[in-house]
């Protein structure tokens, strides 16, 4: 893995961490953080994608109010609450922006986004305002109410995960988003998980639920399969 730094359109600098496949590849992607920062999960992540074939590439998308490399323990949400409040949906289109004109600057045809917790609700607003293959999310707060407006502008297929048992997004604020979705005719995969809580798919979380994980992670390759091939 190889950490670069990119040029937003303000001339201010963005670090971004690159995981590259062995072999030539047509297919990137973009992978969000979680509210913690660019963090060994989400690195971890990233080198599996670049593992399955994709160029991939997390931005530290705290660059604009964190110091370079900010990351937090799970338990210490206090520290990333100012960063985390600072983001914006101009900020994100921004960050994405560029992360997506370097993939396609290093021969890559088709670019996916995915994202984790806050990285979900990233990669919700990412595929409203770039030309994405498709884009996943993994259980992204606050894409209702904040971000809800984007759905009649997604622009590709989308893949969502949720767990029943999450206390931070109730079950009614996913389905206000599918019902807007479908009133939008976008194309989307809503896949509800009984018995997963917020954060299952970490491994370095409590709530992680190894099953769910596993499962998720096939239906993902599957879904970047058919939407943004490698080849």
């Amino acid at each position: 893995m190889e950490k670069i730094s990119l040029t937003i359109v303000d001339g201010k600098k963005m670090d971004a961490y690159v995981a590259r496949p062995e072999m030539t590849t047509m297919g990137g992607i973009i992978v969000l953080q979680e509210a913690f920062g660019v963090n060994h999960h989400v690195k971890d992540i990233t080198k599996r994608l670049a593992d399955a074939g994709y160029l991939a590439i997390a931005p530290e998308i705290y660059h604009r109010t964190a110091p370079a490399g900010f990351t937090c323990g799970y338990q210490d949400f206090q520290q990333v609450t100012d960063h985390f409040n600072a983001i914006t949906e101009s900020g994100i289109r921004e960050d994405i922006q560029v992360c997506f004109d370097w993939l396609k600057a290093e021969g890559v045809k088709n670019v996916a986004s995915i994202g984790y917790c806050l990285g979900g609700r990233v990669s919700f607003i990412a595929n409203a305002h770039v030309n994405l293959a498709c884009a996943i999310s993994y259980y992204g707060g606050r894409i209702v109410p904040t971000a809800l407006h984007l759905a009649q502008f997604q622009k590709s297929p989308l893949l969502f995960f949720w767990g029943n048992l999450d206390l931070h997004i109730p079950n009614e604020q996913i389905q206000i988003l599918n019902l807007e979705l479908g009133k939008a005719n976008k194309k989307f995969t809503c896949v509800q998980i009984s018995d997963a809580e917020h954060g299952f798919f970490c491994d370095e979380r409590p709530s992680y639920n190894p099953v769910a994980a596993r499962e998720s992670w096939a239906l993902c390759l599957q879904f970047l399969k058919e939407h943004c091939p490698t080849s």
